[in-house]
């Protein structure tokens, strides 16, 4: 696809994503089976119920409307008092019953929204238009000639989250699926492992001229599960589209699929907007009544939202991309606002024990935000986080060496990493310091005698003038001569206020006086 960026300026995408929440329940949604079948051999997590055996009634998982609620308040979304079961006929093999059990007419989640935060630091808001409950189908495995059936996967609950159309770029559908992400896992809802299809993104794409008042026919790429790849995704269909359009043809309304090995979207299947499921009321499932007390009472389990944190941290002044790097992970975000968010039952004794006033305090805070979102995530085990190993007190007085200059920034990543483990557990970061003997020299006069030693050098000179005529970062060059002759311990910070003082005192001539 050979389209300009002239051309694709003249287009508008329009972008709706349905997504399924696999919930983190023990059993599935109608049956006793166990709901974690990533180990299982095919057919092994199953019940007579998910083979859709004569005579086998379902029972609703309790704890599957629970997270539903959860969910609802995870989308500002007000629940439905009475939500009702339908059947979804369809015949295919990894569907045994003939049908699928899902909420058409009367879902449980009614219409909420989701602030998903672009790059530029602002938030675009995507309309949700309702949410769901419904069984996943099985899986088929095809071969040549041939395919298998796994029922593993059928019967387990879900949610299905449906948008509005209202995201027109790739950024917004990615920002939007890593928020929704975010805030399920968050609220508890579903494990979101995205690797086993914990969450699954269906991406619908239409694109239509600027200013043009109806939408052009959509593509529907469906089972995407990565952001990269929601992404990835919509950036293809939109020239693909484009493409098509400039060159005189139509856009088929189907159903495409993405390869990540190609980086392209290819057809499956023709999708008509008229396909006819057969809906009918589910006779076998009571319709689902809650209370507003039991709503409230579930609700209130809910822990803290992305959206939350990001309120309570306005006053770190942090940059947007290391909030996001550290809600990526809950058990950092936990920790993390543990530290920042003293109450007023515990500051005083920690700043005590720290012998910080509370501005001080805020910047170890952001010190310690910065250590988790500057750390590749591939070199840390955030189980170690949740089980308090790398707890607010170490990260603080970590935090605090280095504030004091008493590690380089450099010795405090390497300690950070050390806090992880289990060799370190409970060692403090300034014994771990010595241990490794990373602390650095920080007494001034000491300091200030190595400086007067590579100043007083010859091979300085270079340097020195080089920085008299205004190029700056020649001062490098002296910094690192500190930095050899003390071994690596001088506070390079404070090498380099002593330099940029004595040269200011004297000047070339001078210090080639004091060297003879």
């Amino acid at each position: 696809m050979a389209v300009s960026d002239e051309i694709l300026q003249q287009y508008e995408m329009t972008i709706g994503i349905e997504c399924y929440v696999q919930l983190a329940t023990k059993t599935k949604l109608f049956s006793p089976a166990d709901n974690d079948a990533r180990n299982a051999e095919p057919n092994e997590k199953t019940h007579e119920i998910d083979f859709g055996l004569p005579g086998m009634l379902p029972v609703l998982n309790k704890h599957a409307v629970e997270l539903a609620v959860r969910a609802g308040k995870a989308l500002n979304a007000p629940i439905a008092r009475v939500s009702r079961f339908d059947r979804k006929h369809y015949f295919y093999p990894d569907l045994p019953k003939g049908y699928q059990t899902s909420q058409m007419y009367q879902p449980i989640i009614l219409a909420g929204y989701v602030d998903a935060p672009l790059e530029d630091g602002s938030l675009k808001r995507v309309r949700i238009h309702h949410a769901h409950m419904e069984e996943d189908a099985g899986k088929l495995t095809h071969h040549d000639g041939y395919s298998l059936v796994d029922l593993n996967r059928a019967g387990t609950p879900l949610i299905e989250i449906v948008s509005e159309p209202d995201m027109h770029s790739a950024e917004e559908a990615k920002a939007y699926a890593s928020e929704l992400h975010k805030l399920m896992v968050y609220a508890g809802v579903t494990h979101g492992d995205l690797y086993h299809g914990n969450m699954r993104f269906d991406v619908n794409i239409s694109v239509a001229k600027k200013g043009a008042t109806e939408l052009g026919k959509r593509a529907e790429v469906k089972n995407l599960n990565s952001f990269r790849s929601v992404e990835r995704a919509a950036e293809y269909e939109f020239k693909r589209q484009v493409d098509l359009l400039e060159s005189g043809e139509s856009v088929v309304q189907e159903t495409r699929g993405w390869s990540d090995d190609k980086q392209i979207t290819t057809s499956q299947r023709s999708k008509e907007d008229a396909q006819d499921y057969r809906y009918m009321p589910d006779a076998d499932i009571p319709p689902v009544v809650l209370s507003d007390e039991e709503i409230a009472r579930i609700q209130a389990e809910v822990p803290m939202l992305p959206n939350e944190y990001r309120e309570r941290w306005v006053g770190l002044k942090l940059d947007h991309s290391v909030i996001d790097t550290v809600l990526a992970h809950q058990e950092a975000a936990k920790t993390l606002d543990a530290i920042y968010s003293l109450t007023d039952s515990n500051e005083q004794s920690v700043l005590e024990d720290l012998n910080v006033d509370r501005q001080t305090y805020d910047r170890l805070a952001k010190r310690s935000f910065n250590l988790f979102a500057s750390t590749p995530d591939e070199q840390l085990d955030y189980q170690k986080v949740e089980s308090g190993l790398v707890g607010p007190r170490r990260l603080t007085h970590l935090a605090l060496l280095a504030e004091k200059g008493t590690i380089s920034s450099n010795s405090a990543k390497e300690i950070f990493l050390d806090l992880f483990n289990e060799k370190y557990a409970g060692v403090m970061p300034e014994d771990i310091a010595k241990e490794k003997n990373l602390l650095q020299l920080s007494d001034e006069s000491a300091i200030a005698a190595i400086v007067d030693e590579v100043l007083s050098d010859p091979a300085s000179a270079a340097s020195i003038a080089d920085i008299k005529a205004g190029k700056d970062k020649a001062i490098g060059y002296l910094i690192g001569q500190v930095m050899k002759r003390s071994k690596g311990q001088a506070n390079p910070s404070l090498a380099q206020k002593l330099i940029r003082e004595k040269l200011l005192r004297f000047d070339t001539s001078e210090i080639g006086e004091n060297r003879s």
